[in-house]
């Protein structure tokens, strides 16, 4: 793809019972999302008419029999619909999780990933979803990234990311037991994921991210004498990332180091376990951040709040976290490397 062709990026509406559909229709109303890609919605045809009815928009699509039609289109003012017909209205019940909800966001998502395996597409950002639903659905995995990665052969590490005005997150165990978090306190995966976020902060167009490692700790272990995952595993991998090129600083205790990227000092914080960066990411902007899938061979962005079942259809919902979603997704998506 040359630099002048705008990024392919499809979009989903998420859960047919969730913010999603009314998000998806904001977003779209919003003339500079089309600006920044070549932008196809896949989904079914009534919940985008019903997301467009709760959010008070009327915006005009371009519908495409396929994948095929979207890269070559000469006007992208105008979104592109792919219509797939995944779920019946009689089958939504809004404010609920659903198997027939969860399994009509799977074939979507599905569809989308063998598109951009097939070169069709260069990106994906999909409105919000709810994993009790996907499984009762079909999902054999913890969460949605197991199941991308699975689904696009990755074998290599991965992990989600957290973003929020300019600073990313990135965890070395995710949606597991906190009994079980120390098992995942390893060199090798310290060093995987830091190098991880630290190239994907460069294909986002930070060319020399300032990346920092927390501790685990209370008071990053005291010098050993509450704990020492931080002598004895941590600081060596902090120690092997410079070794490999990276200026990565750390470990830092976890209570202060978000300190620190609140104030600008850093672009990115890798954390031990999920609430670790989650709870002060959320208490920084709820209705601001990301989720990035790392480590996929496709861009695929999310908001990183979920699909709010108790003010669905209200048409409260707030779409900036999806517009960052989506603006991520139209950067790393213009064919630099993930």
């Amino acid at each position: 793809m040359i630099a002048s062709t705008p990024p392919v990026v499809a979009l989903t509406l998420g859960d047919p019972a969730g913010i999603g559909p009314e998000l998806i229709a904001r977003l779209l109303a919003r003339p500079q999302t089309t600006a920044q890609a070549n932008t196809v919605l896949v989904g079914d045809r009534w919940l985008w008419d019903e997301g467009q009815r709760i959010a008070g928009t009327a915006v005009e699509l371009a519908p495409v029999a396929s994948f095929d039609e979207v890269r070559g289109r000469p006007d992208t003012e105008k979104p592109a619909f792919l219509a797939m017909d995944t779920v019946q209205p009689g089958q939504v019940q809004r404010g609920q999780a659903q198997a027939a909800g969860g399994a009509a966001v799977l074939r979507v998502l599905d569809r989308c990933m063998d598109a951009a395996r097939a070169g069709q597409i260069d990106a994906i950002t999909f409105a919000p979803l709810n994993k009790h639903a996907m499984k009762q659905g079909g999902l054999r995995h913890d969460d949605e990234l197991h199941h991308f990665a699975e689904y696009l052969g990755v074998t290599g590490y991965f992990c989600e990311f957290n973003t929020l005005n300019g600073l990313w997150t990135s965890r070395i165990s995710s949606h597991v037991p906190l009994k079980d978090v120390p098992k995942y306190i390893e060199q090798q995966r310290i060093v995987e994921a830091t190098t991880l976020i630290y190239r994907s902060l460069q294909a986002n167009g930070v060319p020399a991210p300032r990346v920092a490692v927390a501790g685990f700790n209370p008071h990053n272990g005291d010098g050993g004498t509450c704990g020492r995952e931080e002598i004895e595993v941590i600081a060596p991998a902090v120690a092997e990332l410079n070794g490999l090129g990276m200026p990565v600083v750390g470990p830092f205790s976890p209570d202060t180091i978000f300190l620190r990227g609140r104030d600008g000092e850093l672009d990115a914080i890798v954390t031990m376990y999920h609430d670790q960066g989650q709870i002060a990411l959320k208490l920084m902007g709820f209705s601001q951040g990301v989720t990035v899938q790392g480590g996929l061979p496709v861009v695929i962005t999310t908001p990183a709040h979920g699909t709010a079942y108790d003010i669905a259809g209200l048409g409260r919902a707030n779409v900036d976290a999806l517009a960052n979603a989506f603006a991520i997704a139209a950067r790393m998506g213009r064919g630099c490397p993930g």
